[in-house]
C-alpha cells in the first residue's frame, strides 16, 4: 500500500509531523486518549443527547423521538458509557501489568465526559504528547476522520493547540486481538446450532450501514478497493479471516457459508445505503434451505444500542418469525485477547515497529499509522481540520 506525501500533519507528535505512513522513529507518550462516541445515561439525556448527535442538520425533536425509544426501552440508558467505563479499566490493568506508566484519559463526542474534559485534565496534568485510541476499528468517516476532526476541534476550542498533541494509534480491524475476539463466539454458536441432518448454519456479519457515497470514499482515495470502500473492503477481509481462523479450530467451519449484511440505516429512503439489511436477508433465507443462522456484530466493539436493539430485538424476532434458529454472538468487549490486541497497538507506535513486522490478519493491512490526504471524505460538509492526517 503506497501512498504519496503531500503535507505535513496538523496537531502531531514529533515523529509523526513529517506524514510518513508509517513512523520510523520511536515516540514517548505521556498518555492514552479513549476516544468514545458517548450515550444516555438517563432519560431526561435522550434528547439533548441525539440533539448531540444530529447537530447542524436541523432535525427537530419530533422525529428524534422516534430514534429514542430505543433508549427508552432500556430506562434511557445506553451501554456505551458503562462499557467504556469498563474498558478503561481494563485497558490499565493491561498497562500496569506490563509495567508501561500511562494514564488512560476517556472521552467522548456526544456525552459526558466529553473529549474537551479529557485533553483538558491531561494539560492540566502535565501529560501534553497522547496517543488516542477510538473506539471503532474501520475507516469511514463517522467511524475515523470524524474522531481526528474531534480531535482538532477540541484542541483549538480548548486553546491547546500547540501545547498538546495527538496521535492515533492505526485502524485495528485487521489486528489479530480484534480479530480472534471474534473467533470463539463463532465457533460455539455454529457448534450449537448444526443438528444432524440439517444444512449448516449461515453465518451473517453485520455491520453499521452507512451512505454508499460515504463508502466510496472510505480510505485513501488512491487506494481502488471498489464502490465500497475501505469500509466495506475491511470487512469483508475481517469475516473472512474470523471464518478462516474458526476453521483451523474446527473443520466443519470450512463448510459454514457466510455473508455481510448491514443495520441500523437511519437516512432518508431517497439516499443509497450500503446493503442487503439484515432483517430483509433474514426473511429470504427460509426460501434458500437455511434453517439457522449465527449472527456476528463484526462492526462493533461492544454492544452498543444498535447491537442491543437492532440485532438482539428486531434481527433476532424477525429469525423467529421466518422460523429460524439464531444465536447472536458476542463483541469483544473487554475480553482479554482485545485489550491486550490495543496495547500492543500503543507499544507498536511508541518503537515504531517496522510495517513488515506489524501482526495483521489480511492482506489490507496493516493500516496506516498517519491517514492519508483526502482521506475518508464527507460527502455532505468536506474536510475539516483533522489531527493524526495529512491535510487534503
Amino acid at each position: 500500500m503506497e501512498t504519496t506525501d503531500t503535507g505535513i500533519v496538523p496537531f502531531a507528535s514529533p515523529a509523526s509531523a513529517a506524514g510518513a505512513p508509517f513512523v520510523t522513529e520511536p515516540q514517548r507518550y505521556d498518555g492514552i486518549l479513549l476516544a468514545g462516541f458517548g450515550g444516555p445515561e438517563g432519560q431526561e439525556d435522550v434528547i439533548p443527547f441525539l440533539r448531540n448527535v444530529t447537530r447542524g442538520r436541523g432535525i427537530p425533536d419530533e422525529r428524534l423521538e422516534e430514534v429514542a425509544h430505543h433508549y427508552r426501552h432500556f430506562g434511557g440508558v445506553s451501554p456505551i458509557n458503562a462499557q467504556n467505563r469498563a474498558l478503561k479499566q481494563a485497558l490499565e490493568a493491561e498497562l500496569a501489568r506490563r509495567g508501561i506508566d500511562l494514564p488512560v484519559y476517556w472521552g467522548n463526542r456526544n456525552w459526558g465526559p466529553y473529549l474537551e474534559d479529557a485533553v483538558s485534565q491531561a494539560a492540566e496534568e502535565g501529560n501534553t504528547r497522547l496517543l488516542a485510541f477510538a473506539t471503532s476499528a474501520y475507516s469511514s468517516f463517522s467511524s475515523c476522520r470524524q474522531y481526528r476532526e474531534d480531535f482538532a476541534r477540541v484542541l483549538t476550542s480548548t486553546g491547546l493547540a500547540g501545547t498538546v498533541t495527538i496521535d492515533k494509534i492505526r485502524q485495528f480491524f485487521d489486528h489479530p486481538g480484534f480479530v480472534d475476539a471474534f473467533v470463539p463466539g463463532v465457533v460455539d454458536a455454529v457448534s450449537e446450532l448444526w443438528r444432524e441432518g440439517e444444512p449448516a448454519p449461515r453465518v451473517l456479519f453485520t455491520t453499521h450501514s452507512i451512505p454508499t457515497e460515504d463508502a466510496r470514499r472510505s480510505g485513501p482515495r488512491d487506494l481502488d478497493l471498489g464502490e465500497g470502500g475501505a469500509y466495506e473492503a475491511q470487512h469483508r477481509a475481517v469475516a473472512e479471516a474470523v471464518m478462516r481462523r474458526a476453521a483451523e479450530r474446527d473443520a466443519r467451519m470450512a463448510d459454514v457459508a457466510w455473508e455481510l449484511v448491514y443495520q441500523s440505516r437511519s437516512g432518508p429512503a431517497s439516499q443509497p445505503w450500503l446493503e442487503p439489511d439484515i432483517v430483509d436477508r433474514i426473511t429470504e433465507l427460509p426460501a434458500e434451505g437455511v434453517t439457522s443462522l449465527a449472527i456476528v456484530p463484526v462492526g462493533f466493539v461492544s454492544d452498543h444500542m444498535e447491537v442491543m436493539w437492532d440485532l438482539d430485538n428486531e434481527a433476532l424476532e424477525a429469525a423467529e418469525e421466518a422460523g429460524l434458529r439464531a444465536i447472536r454472538t458476542p463483541t469483544p468487549g473487554v475480553d482479554p485477547v482485545y485489550v491486550s490486541g490495543i496495547i500492543d497497538l500503543v507499544e507498536e507506535r511508541m518503537a515504531a515497529v517496522p510495517r513488515e513486522d506489524r501482526p495483521h490478519v489480511t492482506d489490507l493491512g496493516p493500516w496506516f499509522d498517519v491517514c492519508r490526504p483526502a482521506c475518508c471524505e464527507n460527502v455532505r460538509a468536506g474536510f475539516k481540520p483533522a489531527a493524526a492526517g495529512i491535510a487534503p
